[in-house]
């Protein structure tokens, strides 16, 4: 159990931008610097070169979204426990969403944020590990839109939270809500182990029990969707039960 000096609450101090080519590129260089405080947030108004995952780039527009990445020393979690983090964000990043978004909110594998089969938010987690093997630092990239209405037309099924219930939102206040509903997850990942926080993820899973096509290299298949295992791998049914890491299939059709 971690000691009360050691517990860090995130958000604090919560800096503020005006534009930066990727929140998470700043975060890393306040690290390497050795600038970074465990729980700081970084904001932005305007992100120009925003990291998806497998390399995509997130488009977001000035002003209108939140562009946020939190900065977290780990401990006491273990690298091999990275998909512990992963599920904490995810969940607190739905229970900030679903206060304002509803029940049409869910967690879709492995890091993104759904509001019906449209595309809110995403998750991009990139890992310090120091030269003895241990995780120094997570730094957790995390892209929701907020009072966007008009997308390129290369996002194929982007929303955001104005689309969706037809107010304008302070950004810069939720971005700080955000970090609230993020510290809570982290302190009950914390003091109460994963358990809980995994039952909520695997409660949130996008198409949980239902039937999807996924792609697998060559193969396009379509299987049940039935949980994702304790250590990040999605779980899903067909002809036989499979079991997939991150990068290992990705979905065909339900467009990200």
């Amino acid at each position: 159990m971690p000691q009360p000096s050691d517990i860090q609450t995130i958000g604090t101090p919560f800096v503020e931008l005006q534009s930066v080519d990727s929140t998470n590129n700043y975060a890393r260089q306040l690290i390497h610097a050795g600038m970074a405080q465990t729980g700081m947030a970084i904001f932005t108004d305007e992100q120009l070169a925003g990291k998806g995952q497998r390399g995509k780039v997130w488009a977001s527009e000035k002003d209108v979204n939140i562009a946020l990445s939190i900065v977290i020393s780990p401990k006491p979690l273990k690298v091999t426990q990275q998909f512990q983090l992963s599920a904490c964000v995810a969940v607190a990043l739905h229970q900030f969403f679903f206060q304002y978004a509803g029940d049409d909110t869910k967690i879709k594998w492995p890091n993104d944020l759904y509001w019906q089969d449209r595309k809110a938010g995403g998750i991009l987690i990139e890992n310090m590990i120091g030269s003895g093997g241990n995780w120094e630092w997570a730094i957790c990239g995390m892209g929701i839109n907020i009072n966007q209405t008009s997308f390129s037309p290369h996002l194929p099924n982007p929303v955001s939270l104005k689309q969706i219930t037809g107010n304008d939102f302070n950004v810069v206040s939720l971005a700080k809500e955000l970090c609230i509903c993020l510290n809570e997850k982290f302190q009950e990942l914390i003091n109460s182990g994963f358990e809980p926080i995994y039952n909520q993820y695997i409660q949130l899973l996008y198409k949980l029990n239902e039937k999807v096509k996924l792609k697998k290299d060559s193969r396009v298949f379509e299987a049940m969707i039935k949980s994702v295992s304790p250590e990040g791998k999605l779980v899903v049914q067909h002809s036989i039960e499979e079991e997939f890491n991150f990068g290992e299939v990705e979905w065909f059709n339900n467009r990200d």
